[in-house]
């Protein structure tokens, strides 16, 4: 986390700042399940979720509630509140953004809460929008120890028609100090994991399914916060309304 934040700082100085309007936005959203890199966070169940965005000038906000539904993975919590404050910058025809992110875990039996840093680079091309980037949390006792995911996305929507076609690659790894806590965000100790999508957008709807893979094994957890058996390929639908 700490070279990913050096060299987001570094990037940003070099580039210009990127106009932002000031604006709010929110949106509602139920989904099959709550996955993140791969991993239910749900424990493959149904989940709810709700989110509200701000932006000043070049610097934004926003704040996620999304059940997680007595989550094994993260001690029982019933929900997590993702806060992110992040600002954005263009590098020619590249956009790199940096983010600071916080999750707060509600109702877990222990100390789950956990910080994030990530930067990004972004480039698009007619109907295609490409990512790569990375999100690293310094070493921390909630996690077990440091984690640092780095990933590769794009979408691209269909010509004439309301569909957007998504897919990701990423891999996790880090060090470890309590191996098992650690498992929560590594089950296995460093795994990757793959998506690939189609959503339909249609005014202030979007619905989409995502093939959702790892290669975790799904036997076997090695910690009580594995939840390895919800960490296998799988489908997850989404449907969420814009506001």
């Amino acid at each position: 986390m700490q070279q990913a934040g050096v060299v987001g700082a570094a990037i940003c100085g070099l580039a210009a700042p990127a106009f932002a309007q000031s604006g709010r936005s929110a949106t509602l959203e139920v989904m099959s399940e709550e996955e993140r890199r791969g991993l239910s966070w749900s424990e493959g169940r149904a989940a709810l979720a709700g989110d509200v965005r701000v932006s000043l000038g070049g610097v934004d906000a926003s704040a996620r509630v999304v059940t997680t539904r007595n989550s094994v993975r993260h001690d029982g919590a019933d929900a997590v509140i993702d806060l992110v404050v992040g600002t954005g910058w263009e590098l020619g025809a590249v956009q790199i953004r940096t983010d600071a992110i916080g999750h707060v875990f509600a109702g877990s039996r222990t100390k789950t809460d956990y910080v994030e840093a990530a930067v990004s680079a972004s480039y698009g091309y007619g109907p295609l929008y490409a990512t790569l980037g990375a999100i690293g949390a310094p070493s921390q006792r909630a996690i077990g120890g440091s984690n640092v995911y780095v990933y590769a996305n794009a979408n691209a929507g269909i010509p004439g028609t309301p569909f957007t076609v998504l897919a990701e690659l990423g891999h996790s790894s880090g060090s470890v100090r309590d191996p098992d806590r650690a498992e929560r965000l590594r089950p296995g100790g460093s795994y990757s994991n793959w998506r690939l999508g189609l959503e339909h957008r249609r005014d202030r709807l979007t619905v989409g399914v995502d093939y959702i893979g790892t290669d975790v094994s799904g036997t076997g957890d090695a910690s009580r916060f594995a939840d390895g058996r919800n960490a296998t390929d799988r489908l997850v639908g989404h449907l969420q309304v814009s506001f």
